[in-house]
């Protein structure tokens, strides 16, 4: 099939990849364009496009999809159908028309729960058992149109990182079949019921709250692990948490405080002691590591975000 690929983050480069080991025809890739990123600000190609530049596949990237010019340029691509994953920008109706068989998204859930923007994050944070992905017939609304095949997974306690990773592998490997046969995937409406929203992320939730039960702090450096990190701050440095357990026991002390030369904090239900942790410019290290060279002595009380 001749096929525009349209994805921007790591996400979606298992996607690219399946596509062209299946032998399809990768007319076009299109993704964000370069930003701006580390100290000196230098622009930095988005994974897709280093990888579509890697594997000799033209890649566009417009700053909008909404002027005539860029659907003109789509369109003259002669498309059969257009595969999305994480691309980042709104598709109008002229460029979801224009491929023969329309366009067809992998979305990192189980559809209708968790449309939107951080899904992956959004079901760990809420505590889900499972998850998976879907291929989605895309209309114009977010993330509303009929479904096509879906793939569950189990959450089992994986961080935001490596579930994302192994949704991607899975949702290429679905994408991939369902091209082989669309017409063994009739699309089939979304249930009204068990509508959810992912919102996408806002860095200041990742600011450690311990006026949060323990089991819902656990979630929250798992879900931001990679991506933004988890945080509480002591001696104005941030110090991110990128894994710990729960210590379920009844905890008298105020949430906040350190109740132990382990590093374990109190919440308002509970405790955490958090297991791995980075300080800033430095490399990932066990609490152990860290308390041998940056004290903090069971009685300190850590801060949590300014309630308003």
């Amino acid at each position: 099939m001749r096929i525009a690929f349209m994805g921007t983050p790591d996400f979606a480069v298992p996607t690219l990849d399946a596509l062209v080991a299946a032998g399809h025809d990768l007319a076009a890739v299109y993704c964000q364009p370069p930003r701006p990123a580390g100290r000196g600000k230098a622009l930095m190609p988005s994974p897709v496009q280093r990888r579509a530049e890697e594997l000799g596949i033209p890649v566009r990237h417009p700053i909008t999809l909404r002027d005539a010019e860029a659907q003109a340029h789509f369109a003259a691509l002669d498309l059969d159908v257009a595969v999305v994953a994480a691309y980042g920008l709104i598709l109008p109706q002229a460029v979801l028309d224009a491929p023969r068989q329309g366009c067809l998204n992998v979305h990192g859930s189980l559809l209708p729960r968790w449309r939107g923007a951080a899904p992956v994050q959004r079901a760990i944070l809420t505590g889900d058992r499972t998850t998976g992905v879907t291929i989605m017939q895309m209309e114009r609304g977010l993330d509303t149109g009929p479904m096509l095949a879906t793939v569950e997974t189990p959450i089992d306690g994986k961080t935001g990182g490596k579930l994302t990773d192994e949704l991607a592998r899975s949702g290429a490997a679905l994408m991939v079949r369902v091209l082989a046969d669309l017409g063994a995937y009739p699309p089939v409406v979304q249930p009204e019921n068990g509508v959810t929203y992912a919102a996408k992320i806002d860095k200041a939730e990742a600011r450690i709250d311990f006026a949060e039960a323990a089991g819902q702090i656990e979630r929250q450096v798992r879900a931001f692990n990679p991506t933004p990190g988890a945080w509480f701050e002591h001696q104005g440095e941030r110090i991110r948490v990128l894994a710990c357990e729960v210590i379920d026991r009844h905890v008298l002390t105020a949430p906040g405080e350190v109740i132990d030369d382990a590093l374990t904090i109190a919440c308002i239900n509970g405790a955490i002691r958090p297991t791995r942790v980075q300080r800033a410019g430095k490399a990932a290290m066990s609490a152990g590591e860290l308390l041998r060279g940056f004290a903090i002595p069971a009685g300190t009380h850590l801060p949590g975000p300014v309630r308003t």
